[in-house]
């Protein structure tokens, strides 16, 4: 999430979609069996609510103030190495861009149904709205309605599935998008600090690479033992940003073998490693799994960034890292769409496939 998922072909679409709208209608009925994963959701112990813990907090003012960075680039190291996961606040990004996305992505998903699936993915594609299959769940449905887009660079947008309605919702993406990119720069430079590279070594490793755009809602349900909002995963590309629309929870990360819900903290992003940026650090940062679990009473909707990268065209540890370890590079190199290719096809079977890269 970060959120990102297993995107195949959809098949009947708009059966698909008028379905899903029937099911998300009324949070008190019982899910369609399409929807019902009690065992998925019911795999592994959850930290309970009394249970005293805190997903770690980055303060980019302390990360900028000469005093104090050093100690907050430490803690981001922490981070990265031990949760891939934190929580960005006082993160700079312009508070009306936000804003703009934030307004646009809820009329977006209060549209009707007919509005939306003028958008709707289509035949052996994967941008746009629709529900997506996963196979790793044996054919079972997401309790979320999606829309996915690719952003950055320009030339690779599919602008027929942007959205118009509503009439506002291109620029606020287009804005959105490179906000991001500032946002993403500006956390990747104490990154590299932190790892002990030059700067410009990581910031060029994500300069001018793809960015795709994941928004969801995730409609309430009262029968939330029995349903997935996304089922466990890692991101696949290099870094995730996530933008909680509202304060409502769901996002839970798995560590040491148990599910630690994520607490939104207001005006926070959430800031997740993805497995090309464990590859990038040669293992230093780790990409660790994440699910969504849908709230009982309150919908959930969220804006997510997730950043490509890549070190002259491949997939491979930075080679200033290599060299600290002596020349020992934990990851074999890939080209970057060999890489996105073999990804792909591995989350298709509920596999990871950086396990296919380490050494």
């Amino acid at each position: 999430m970060g959120e990102s998922r297993n995107y195949d072909k959809i098949v009947n679409r708009d059966e698909i979609t008028d379905a899903a709208a029937s099911a998300f209608a009324d949070a008190g009925q019982t899910p369609p069996e399409k929807y019902i994963r009690t065992e998925e959701v019911l795999d592994g112990v959850v930290v309970g609510e009394d249970e005293s813990y805190d997903l770690p907090v980055v303060d980019m003012v302390r990360l900028l103030d000469p005093e104090s960075s050093a100690t907050e680039i430490a803690k981001l190291g922490d981070a990265c190495r031990n949760w891939g996961f934190f929580q960005l606040i006082n993160h700079g990004a312009d508070e009306a861009v936000v804003q703009q996305m934030k307004d646009n992505t809820v009329q977006f998903f209060n549209s009707p149904l007919e509005s939306k699936k003028k958008v709707a993915v289509r035949e052996n594609g994967f941008e746009g709205f629709g529900h997506h299959y996963s196979r790793a769940s044996l054919g079972k449905l997401d309790w979320a309605e999606s829309m996915i887009l690719i952003t950055q660079p320009p030339q690779d947008r599919n602008m027929e599935m942007w959205p118009t309605n509503p009439p506002s919702f291109r620029d606020a993406l287009e804005v959105y998008s490179v906000e991001m990119i500032r946002l993403a720069r500006r956390l990747l430079g104490f990154m590299a600090a932190d790892l002990g590279v030059e700067r410009d070594a990581l910031l060029d490793a994500f300069a001018d690479k793809r960015q795709s755009m994941a928004i969801h809602y995730y409609p309430p349900c009262r029968h939330r033992e029995k349903v997935m909002g996304i089922t466990p995963h890692t991101d696949g590309l290099g870094l995730t940003l996530l933008l909680h629309v509202d304060d409502t929870p769901g996002l839970q990360i798995r560590k040491d073998g148990r599910w630690f819900p994520v607490r939104p903290l207001p005006g926070a992003f959430v800031v997740n490693v993805a497995d090309i940026l464990e590859v990038l650090s040669n293992g230093a940062y780790r990409s660790v799994d994440h699910r969504v679990i849908p709230d009982a009473e309150r919908g959930r909707t969220t804006v997510v960034i997730f950043q490509e990268a890549a070190v002259g065209g491949m997939v491979a540890p930075l080679p200033g890292l290599v060299e600290k370890k002596g020349g020992e590079a934990r990851y074999r190199s890939i080209g970057i769409e060999e890489y996105i290719k073999g990804n792909f096809n591995a989350l298709a079977h509920g596999t990871r496939f950086i396990e296919s890269l380490r050494i």
